[in-house]
């Protein structure tokens, strides 16, 4: 089962990479496009931080981030003790989203970041961030609504 969950990751790396090329090959740095109007535009960022660009240039940093996140990614996917979809699932999104990301860091020095939300003032992001997020999502809900009720069970 845990192979299904390595696809997902899989999956959101590749539309990750996939995205950003398409963004790198037919935009310049700095180009806007709408593609629902008041809603949603492609606006093509290199960006060297993290969320807001905090620690901006500490590549370092997020090298050694990602590589302790993908490791605790694969532990907790792999272990036997917990094993929930939705647990599973989130896991998957959470590891996808920082490979995909940590491509970037690792080939450009810089993530590529393309989505911007116009019906408010928000960070632009791009699939990686969203699979982090969703996955986070995902991850805190389990540990809420289940891991408890699990536990209660197993006694």
């Amino acid at each position: 089962m845990q192979f299904l969950y390595l696809i997902i990751s899989l999956v959101i790396v590749l539309a990750d990479q996939g995205l950003k090329t398409f963004i790198v090959n037919n935009y310049q740095v700095g180009e806007v496009h709408q593609v629902i109007p008041g809603i949603l535009s492609f606006n093509y960022l290199q960006n060297n931080g993290a969320a807001w660009n905090i620690l901006s240039g500490q590549m370092w940093l997020f090298y050694a981030i990602s590589i302790v996140a993908i490791i605790v990614c694969l532990y907790f996917l792999f272990n036997k003790k917990y094993k929930h979809p939705l647990f599973d699932v989130g896991l998957a999104l959470i590891l996808g989203g920082i490979i995909g990301n940590f491509v970037d860091r690792i080939h450009l020095k810089y993530v590529i970041d393309m989505f911007q939300l116009d019906f408010v003032q928000f960070n632009i992001f791009n699939i990686a961030d969203s699979a982090i997020t969703i996955g986070v999502i995902l991850v805190f809900a389990y540990l809420v609504f289940f891991d408890e009720k699990e536990q209660d069970d197993a006694k």
